[in-house]
């Protein structure tokens, strides 16, 4: 059983809940799709905690390149005030070490994770078909896609290619207007399992408005993960 856990974003509570989760669930690998750290009250003990899990496939999201190169992101708040706290905190060494991160795996023979899309960690797919679907799916000969990036969790099959495509959801920071954490289990035979876990993502909020309270990245942030939308703050 591969516990899918993406976009976790430096949110250790809501990671602690999943894995916990995960555990009972009988999970003995995990696939971690990229945006560990960034955006999040606590980046450093959340990439920590999942340093120590075994058996444990990770990839890279923008958010492990945007940190190591802050010129690739948006301009502004929240991105840039977010990047230079995780930069602070993670230090040099490690915020290469995850940027050098593959941008894919293959879990199994017809199936390969990105965090985004193959052709880019900043577009992704959406629960209905968007206009560059076919475009991003163009050259893909795996039967089924696993990705994230947009916080929303869902499974559907392409009506054009009939490729299988896989939204986990966020860990740390969902936008289905859910608070709960969200991961998704892949079984042995290819079964999925989509996961809700609650945990106290009051305190997450509390952790960046009494951290960081001048910090405009922080004041959007913890309105995202209180009304698990991407349009709050």
């Amino acid at each position: 059983m591969l516990a899918l856990i993406y976009d976790v974003h430096g949110n250790l509570a809501a990671l602690e809940a999943v894995l916990a989760d995960a555990r009972d669930q009988g999970a003995t690998g995990y696939l971690i799709g990229g945006d560990v750290a960034l955006f999040g009250p606590r980046p450093v003990e959340t990439v920590a905690r999942l340093r120590e899990l075994q058996g444990a496939t990770w990839i890279r999201g923008n958010g492990e390149r945007w940190t190591d190169a802050p010129g690739d992101a948006p301009e502004g708040d929240p991105v840039r005030g977010a990047i230079a706290f995780a930069r602070a905190g993670l230090g040099h060494h490690l915020v290469l070490e995850l940027a050098a991160l593959p941008e894919s795996a293959v879990i199994d023979g017809g199936t390969r994770a990105w965090h985004g899309s193959p052709v880019s960690d900043v577009r992704s797919f959406l629960p209905q078909a968007g206009d560059d679907e076919a475009e991003l799916l163009e050259g893909v000969t795996e039967t089924r896609l696993v990705f994230g990036h947009t916080h929303l969790p869902f499974r559907r099959t392409t009506t054009q290619h009939g490729i299988e495509l896989i939204n986990p959801g966020s860990v740390g920071m969902p936008f289905d207007h859910d608070p709960r954490a969200a991961y998704a289990l892949l079984g042995p035979g290819g079964e999925v399992q989509h996961r809700r876990v609650p945990y106290d993502h009051a305190a997450a909020v509390a952790l960046l408005r009494t951290e960081h309270p001048q910090a405009a990245w922080a004041v959007t942030v913890a309105a995202r993960i209180e009304q698990a939308r991407v349009d709050a703050g």
